[in-house]
């Protein structure tokens, strides 16, 4: 950025670094994921799914009133441009959103109506992709597929595959998260302890993580704006459905997983039902006979916080992402932090005003199509 643009721009970069100051506490999964997971899961299945978790989260560390404050103190009338001037006002209010959904963790309805500001519902075409998934048969579970490996053998996989990167960062275990690992913004892996993994489990949460979000957010953290750390509006299902997009594309997304998406799909669906906790694990478990453990962690990501419906998110961001590339489009533009595929052209235009720049990193895995099981092919091409 030359001086030239870093005065014209003076004081959009304030405005960034102030946001940047402020919106480091809102990790809304750090205080979502609940700190009794393994107890209240032990209690379920042992009444025989009826009576329902009750969860423990952990303590809020800022004041969401004040934080909620200086997020629209902001003097956003002062940007010199209306495309930049409207990136920065729909992120503020979805931070805000976030703020409100992290000071409602645990609250019942409070939260889920938060939840829906920020995360919105499945549509009925959502739901109708969903069910035109489980119509497929399911493969058969490949020798890859079987569980074999303990969480200290996944880190040492997720520390080599690691190393194929220029970017550093920390691998830690914990029981406290409800996926099998999950990148942070703050440059860490989480492996969950208690569990084992298949071969096509690490190969899938190396190229997803690491491969992409654990990039994305390198990429963001290079940019000369910290908008691009902390996400436009909206980003999640764009950076939901590259990483997914990652698995296709480095022939380890298998059709089990896409119906794991469509379950996960018909589970936030359950929420706006109205459905409790002991009612989406019996939908999944009894009408279409998922085994419990996936059952309860379909069950377990949808109702934690009080309801949570950004799941919903990764099965309509695989496709938007698929299309895109499918047209020949620029990868690029989706990978240079946590941005929305509905930005790409502004994000080009950021590029040209000096305000942004080409990517540092790039998925070894969007490369080149490793794919080679047609029937994913023609679902993702048949989806609506």
């Amino acid at each position: 950025m030359t001086d030239k643009t870093r005065d014209y721009y003076k004081t959009l970069l304030e405005i960034d670094q102030n946001l940047d100051r402020l919106v480091r506490e809102i990790d809304v999964l750090n205080y979502l994921n609940p700190l009794n997971i393994e107890q209240e899961k032990k209690r379920f299945f042992g009444s025989k799914f009826s009576e329902d978790p009750v969860f423990k989260y952990r303590k809020l560390k800022f004041d969401p009133y004040t934080l909620q404050r200086q997020l629209f103190s902001q003097r956003l009338e002062d940007i010199p441009d209306e495309d930049i001037y409207k990136l920065y006002y729909d992120a503020i209010y979805e931070y805000s959103g976030l703020v409100q959904c992290v000071a409602t963790v645990g609250k019942g309805k409070k939260f889920f109506y938060n939840s829906l500001r920020v995360f919105e519902t499945p549509t009925e075409k959502d739901v109708k992709n969903a069910k035109f998934i489980l119509h497929f048969h399911k493969e058969e579970d490949a020798e890859e597929m079987v569980p074999r490996y303990n969480a200290d053998q996944a880190q040492a996989y997720f520390q080599a595959f690691g190393e194929h990167y220029p970017f550093k960062f920390k691998i830690r275990q914990s029981n406290s998260i409800t996926g099998a690992a999950m990148a942070l913004n703050s440059r860490e892996l989480v492996v969950k302890k208690n569990r084992k993994f298949s071969d096509n489990d690490l190969k899938v949460l190396a190229n997803h993580e690491i491969g992409v979000n654990m990039l994305t957010t390198f990429n963001g953290l290079d940019q000369a704006l910290r908008i691009f750390s902390h996400g436009f509006a909206n980003n999640h299902p764009t950076q939901a459905g590259l990483g997914i997009f990652s698995e296709y594309m480095s022939d380890s997304l298998s059709l089990k997983r896409v119906k794991e998406l469509a379950y996960r799909v018909l589970a936030a669906d359950s929420l706006i039902k109205g459905y409790n906790f002991s009612d989406t694990f019996d939908l999944l478990y009894s009408q279409y006979k998922l085994d419990r453990e996936t059952s309860w962690l379909i069950s377990l990501r949808a109702h934690r916080g009080g309801g949570f419906t950004k799941d919903h998110q990764y099965l309509p961001g695989l496709k938007k992402v698929y299309d895109y590339y499918s047209a020949g489009k620029d990868m690029g533009l989706l990978l240079t932090g946590k941005v929305a595929l509905e930005d790409a052209e502004l994000i080009e235009k950021l590029q040209q005003k000096e305000l942004a720049q080409k990517n540092t990193y790039f998925p070894h895995s969007f490369k080149e199509n490793k794919n080679t099981n047609e029937k994913l092919k023609f679902l993702l091409s048949n989806l609506k």
